[in-house]
């Protein structure tokens, strides 16, 4: 099982500062909302797609889109970024544009094998979406610290 801390950071490089600290965004400070199984590559880049109204390569391809940030030789976590165009449909999302992509997007495989059904699916969206709210606000990013 995979934990994704989401956090939310002034710029690349705070971001960063995180993958050296012991316990992540958390012990950092930084306003965070602690997910499993909902990987910051493939995961958001078919949310985004769906969100989106756009192709899966599409969004995979956008800049910022699971961008590992930290070095490669981390065995156990990574700094990954989310893009902006996600992070700007989350901030910008009503409930109802919420609850519409739940279900779509908790039928892709990579949620099916968390065992993420449709109603957990809604939780991890309205937390994301609040996060990506919140990140907008104060002029922030929003990233993934991916632990094995």
């Amino acid at each position: 099982m995979t934990l994704c801390d989401y956090f939310s950071a002034a710029d690349d490089q705070a971001a960063l500062a995180v993958a050296e600290r012991p316990g992540g965004p958390a012990a950092a400070g930084l306003d965070v909302v602690f997910l499993k199984n909902i990987d910051p590559v493939v995961a958001l880049a078919q949310l985004e797609a769906i969100l989106t109204d756009c192709s899966y390569e599409e969004a995979s391809r956008r800049p910022r889109s699971g961008q590992l940030l930290s070095s490669a030789e981390h065995e156990s976590h990574f700094v990954i970024s989310v893009s902006d165009t996600l992070v700007e449909a989350l901030a910008v999302g009503t409930r109802a544009d919420l609850v519409h992509v739940a279900e779509p997007w908790s039928m892709t495989a990579e949620l099916q094998q968390g065992k993420v059904d449709v109603f957990n699916a809604r939780d991890v969206l309205e937390a994301l979406a609040a996060l990506a709210q919140r990140a907008r606000e104060a002029r922030m990013r929003l990233y993934c610290w991916w632990s094995l």
